[in-house]
C-alpha cells in the first residue's frame, strides 16, 4: 500500500491569509450597513420605534406595586445652583423611592468629581438601595432630564439593562397629581443579590480619548455650553483650562431635551441634531462634558436612536482640562 503525505502546511496558510485579508472588506460593510441605518431612519423612515428607555409617570404610576421596580432619586445640582437634593427628597418623593447619590457611588480614591466605582462597589452601593439584579431599575431627578441619565448609564456600564427613565422627572410625577410621600426612608434587602458586570465599551479613559485625536471614523462629542466649548468663558472649577479636547466637536445637551425637560426630543429630531455634527460619518462616538454628567445626556439620546453602546469620557474636562500634558484647543 502506497502512503501519501501532504504538505498541509502551505494551505492552511494560505486559507489564513485569506481570512485575514477579509476582516478589513468585513469592517467596512459593517461601517456602511451602520450608516445606512442611521441615514434611513434619519430620513423619515415610517416605522421608527418608539424611544425605549423612557417611561411616562402614568405608566411607572402602575408599576409601583411590583416588589421587583426599584424607583431611584437620581437628582444632582452644580454647586452654583445652591439646591441640597438630600433635603428635597426627604421633603417630597416618588413613594417607596431611594435616594442614588451620584457624589457618593463613586471611586473614593479619584481626584475628579463623581468618577465610576469597581464593580464591587457598585453593586454594594445598590444593595443597600434595595436593587438586585432582577429588578426594573426607574430613574428620575428634579430638573426633568439632566442627572438621571448619569445613573443610567452606570448601570449600564455595570451590565444591568433593566434600567428605565422617567420622562419629565419629578415635575411630570406632580403635575400628574400622583401620590408623594415625605420623610425617613427605610430600605428592605434586596430581592436577590446585584451582579455587576463591568461592560468596558461603554467607558473611555484619557488614554482612549488621546489616541483617537485625529483617527479616521471616531468622533468625541462634548456636551458643554458652545461658550464653554470655545473657551470663552472661565471653567467652574479651579486649576482646570478653558477650551476643549482637539478635534472634537460640540452638540450642547441642552439641544436634545425638550422644552420643560420632559424627555428626549422625537427621534427625527434627535437624528438631525447628530448628523449635523457627523455622528452618521463615524464608527464610533465618544461623548464628553465637564465632569460625567451632562454626556450621559449624549450617550442616552444615542442609545435611543440606535447608537448604543456610546462610550463616555469619566474624567471629561475636569480631568483633561486640569491635566498640563493634554492638548487644549479653543474657538
Amino acid at each position: 500500500m502506497t502512503v501519501v503525505t501532504r504538505d498541509w502546511k502551505p494551505y492552511l496558510q494560505a486559507r489564513v491569509e485569506v481570512c485575514l485579508a477579509l476582516i478589513p472588506m468585513c469592517r467596512y460593510f459593517q461601517s456602511m450597513a451602520r450608516r445606512l441605518n442611521f441615514a434611513i431612519h434619519t430620513n423619515g423612515c415610517p416605522h421608527m420605534a418608539p424611544l425605549k428607555t423612557m417611561i411616562t409617570a402614568m405608566e411607572l404610576s402602575e408599576l409601583l406595586e411590583r416588589r421587583e421596580v426599584k424607583v431611584l432619586d437620581a437628582s444632582w445640582y452644580l454647586p452654583t445652583e445652591d439646591r441640597c437634593p438630600h433635603q428635597e427628597f426627604a421633603d417630597c418623593r416618588i413613594p417607596e423611592s431611594r435616594f442614588f447619590d451620584i457624589d457618593r457611588i463613586v471611586d473614593p480614591t479619584h481626584s475628579c468629581p463623581h468618577m465610576l466605582p469597581s464593580a464591587r462597589q457598585f453593586a454594594q452601593h445598590v444593595e443597600a438601595l434595595g436593587v438586585g439584579s432582577e429588578d426594573l431599575v426607574v430613574l428620575y431627578d428634579r430638573k426633568g432630564l439632566f442627572s438621571a441619565p448619569r445613573a443610567w448609564w452606570m448601570f449600564r456600564v455595570f451590565g444591568h439593562d433593566q434600567v428605565r427613565i422617567l420622562v419629565g422627572g419629578f415635575h411630570a410625577w406632580r403635575l400628574t397629581s400622583l401620590p408623594t410621600e415625605s420623610g425617613e426612608v427605610s430600605v428592605g434587602d434586596a430581592e436577590s443579590r446585584f451582579k455587576a458586570d463591568y461592560q468596558p465599551q461603554w467607558v473611555a479613559d484619557k488614554q482612549r480619548v488621546q489616541a483617537g485625536i485625529g483617527a479616521t471614523g471616531l468622533l468625541t462629542l462634548d456636551a458643554r455650553s458652545p461658550a464653554r466649548f470655545a473657551g470663552d468663558e472661565p471653567e467652574p472649577r479651579p486649576g482646570v483650562r478653558p477650551g476643549h479636547i482637539p478635534g472634537s466637536r460640540n452638540l450642547h445637551y441642552a439641544q436634545l431635551v425638550a422644552d420643560g425637560g420632559q424627555g428626549l426630543k422625537s427621534e427625527g429630531e434627535l437624528k438631525r441634531l447628530f448628523t449635523d455634527v457627523g455622528v452618521d460619518q463615524v464608527d464610533t462616538v465618544i461623548t464628553t462634558c465637564g465632569s460625567g454628567i451632562s454626556a450621559c445626556i449624549l450617550a442616552l439620546a444615542l442609545h435611543e436612536i440606535g447608537l448604543s453602546p456610546t462610550s463616555v469620557y469619566d474624567g471629561s474636562w475636569a480631568e483633561w482640562g486640569a491635566d498640563l500634558s493634554c492638548r487644549v484647543q479653543k474657538g
